[in-house]
């Protein structure tokens, strides 16, 4: 299988190493669209979240892999002993899996968190968009989709939501003991800023000020949670105000600079401030970590509260890595299909041929009318799928196994099919038309009905 993934997450490499690369690769579709340019890449997506950078590829081959090792080193400015460190590779059938997981929230610092899914899909709308995916990492994401859906429906992993947004919230109540009357500064309005508003509301919050750049977004959250907005540019002074401060932007630069902790601590008059910064790029200068009364946390940080939010779903990853392994095994057999579509293309488009050329030769049809001529045509394909009934569903119940190979080598040698005078070669689409299902059989007459039938294979 010719999938190749490259990765580094939370579990293999610190913040400041996932944070440098995403920073530099832009947008995931960006990058997508550039690793396509690696030399044997036929198709590529990148996926960029708080916790992971990842890059899959159809194409492994020796060239692809070590172009798209070396896109990373050079974009992330990686030297060779830090990549060996932080990336971990996965190659066929271990990418498949490695990707269901990951959709499945398998993977995530919390299992079951719903974002990554949701975070999965728009990286794959960006590929689509730029035109970076083809035929099999379409299926792959359609069927990770898939997958995803069913961990969540047949097991109870999503039970008990937490996220890293709710870690967050349950640090600050250990720090603080209790939630209640607390004032909280929320910096950006997306999702993750609405999963802790809604953490925040159910745990007796006090006042909650949110600030967006597009301040149309800080005051549709504000009135979903009763919260206040605040203009973009007043972060500062709301800061003075805070108890509990959490960011989640997706800017490139630091929101909240050590300067802007220091004077609101004054106007605290020193009255602890708790920051959490749940952005990937970070949106608190680390060095505000360094005044005194002033907590900070990353997400890294929260890694501790996760695991104990955890437990409870833990019974239920084993349920949940049976399913992902049933869908692997699904898409493999479907990868393993594809092997007999070229041959079956081509078997047929060659007794097409055949037939088409001897219709040609026979100049009494031309006596004949049209609603003669096209029930002959009509006997002529059904003979033809009469004949290639036995030949094209051995060949699919051997894919359907892995076994085809025996077959496709017998069948293009016995009807020639790799002459080097032969015309016969299967175009991409009609790859893509009959890769998409290897079931059921053709329909129609050889030269009226062959899209019809080609469809059908």
């Amino acid at each position: 299988m010719n999938l190749i993934l490259f990765g580094m997450s939370h579990k293999t490499s610190p913040l400041e190493a996932r944070e440098k690369l995403a920073l530099r690769c832009g947008e995931a579709g960006e990058s997508s669209t550039g690793i396509l340019g690696i030399p044997g890449v036929k198709e590529a997506m990148c996926l960029f979240t708080c916790n992971r950078c990842e890059i899959i590829a159809v194409g492994d081959s020796p060239e692809a892999a070590d172009g798209i090792r070396g896109f990373i080193a050079e974009t992330g400015e990686f030297s060779a002993e830090d990549l060996d460190r932080f990336i971990y590779v996965h190659r066929g059938g271990d990418a498949v899996r490695h990707l269901f997981r990951v959709a499945s929230s398998l993977d995530s610092m919390v299992p079951g968190e719903p974002q990554i899914l949701g975070q999965v899909k728009e990286a794959y709308r960006q590929c689509v968009d730029r035109k970076s995916s083809g035929m099999l990492l379409n299926r792959l994401l359609h069927h990770a989709f898939r997958t995803a859906k069913r961990v969540r429906t047949e097991t109870g992993i999503a039970e008990n939501a937490v996220s890293v947004s709710f870690a967050a919230i349950e640090l600050a109540k250990k720090i603080f003991g209790s939630l209640n009357g607390k004032t909280v500064l929320l910096v950006g309005a997306g999702e993750m800023a609405e999963l802790a508003a809604r953490h925040l509301a159910a745990n007796g919050a006090g006042k909650i000020f949110i600030a967006n750049r597009t301040y149309e977004n800080a005051v549709r959250l504000s009135r979903e949670f009763l919260g206040s907005p605040v203009e973009y540019g007043n972060i500062g002074e709301k800061l003075g105000e805070a108890d509990i401060v959490i960011s989640s932007t997706g800017a490139s630069g630091y929101q909240i600079t050590k300067d802007m902790a220091a004077a609101a601590l004054r106007r605290r008059k020193n009255r602890l401030l708790f920051l959490i910064d749940i952005a990937v790029p970070r949106d608190v200068d680390p060095a505000a970590a360094q005044i005194d009364n002033v907590y900070l946390y990353n997400v890294d940080d929260l890694q501790g509260i996760v695991d104990e939010n955890v437990k409870t779903r833990v019974a239920e990853t084993g349920r949940a890595e049976s399913i992902v392994a049933e869908e692997v095994s699904l898409f493999a057999q479907w990868y393993d299909s594809l092997e007999a579509v070229p041959t079956i293309v081509d078997l047929r488009r060659k007794l097409e041929e055949i037939a088409d050329g001897e219709i040609g030769k026979s100049s009494w049809l031309r006596e004949l009318g049209p609603e003669e001529n096209e029930k002959i045509r009509q006997l002529v394909g059904s003979v033809l799928n009469k004949i290639l009934h036995g030949p094209v569903t051995g060949l699919k119940e051997a894919s359907r196994n892995s076994g085809a190979l025996p077959y496709i080598e017998a069948v293009r040698k016995l009807f020639k099919l790799d002459d080097s005078s032969s015309e016969f070669r299967v175009s991409s689409s009609e790859f893509e038309e009959n890769a998409e299902e290897v079931k059921g059989e053709p329909a129609g007459s050889a030269a009226s009905g062959r899209s019809e039938s080609r469809e059908d294979n």
